[in-house]
């Protein structure tokens, strides 16, 4: 774990963006480029390649994270078993495998905010919140999100008071975290699902936080 504490803000100093205003990255393009080689070879079946893609997309994705959230929000019994041991009660949803083997869940307060990163790589709990955005595997935010964290989160429309602490994260092969966002005001009688559909993927990276009703 990192904090903003240990690595001082020297603000914006030119670095490239790490959110969706970033250049494209050249990881992504050259994934591109290779996936059409293969198909073009006739080595990978597209319609094969494109169920694996649905299954991340639609079975194996934020939705599920979202669900793990609501249920933290609504029940305390099952938010103390996620801060106790958040494997076995993610996995209680029937949320795990591979890339979700050991889960670590980290909740924001109102003295609190959490952010995920992984600096090696790009290292990320697929089971809850599905395929990383290519945001969270460029350099710049691997980089920036643990030597400057408030400017990070700056250009993700996220501004703390200064008597919030950040703290980063980093994730490993052998853990990976899910963020446990505030839940916003105004949701008092909202049921699970309602609430599950306001829990945002960058929420449960930490990149974002959920809006007041």
């Amino acid at each position: 774990m990192h904090d903003d504490h240990d690595h001082p803000n020297d603000g914006d100093d030119g670095h490239a963006h790490p959110h969706h205003g970033a250049p494209p990255d050249p990881l992504v393009a050259r994934t591109a480029a290779l996936r059409e080689s293969l198909v073009g070879r006739g080595l990978v079946d597209p319609a094969t390649m494109q169920a694996i893609l649905d299954l991340y997309e639609k079975e194996v994705g934020p939705h599920n994270g979202a669900s793990v959230v609501a249920r933290a929000w609504t029940d305390p019994e099952y938010l103390e078993w996620l801060r106790r041991d958040a494997t076995a009660a993610i996995r209680a949803m029937g949320y795990g495998g591979r890339q979700g083997e050991h889960m670590v869940a980290v909740e924001n307060t109102p003295s609190v905010h959490n952010m995920i990163v992984c600096t090696l790589c790009s290292c990320y709990p697929w089971p809850v919140l599905g395929l990383p955005p290519a945001w969270y595997k460029s350099h710049a935010y691997r980089a920036r999100a643990v030597s400057e964290p408030r400017a990070v989160l700056r250009e993700f429309g996220v501004v703390l008071p200064d008597s919030t602490e950040v703290r980063v994260w980093d994730s490993t092969a052998e853990v990976r975290y899910l963020v446990i966002p505030r839940r916003p005001a105004g949701t008092e009688g909202l049921s699970e699902a309602e609430l599950a559909a306001l829990v945002t993927r960058d929420s449960m990276i930490g990149t974002a936080v959920i809006a007041p009703r």
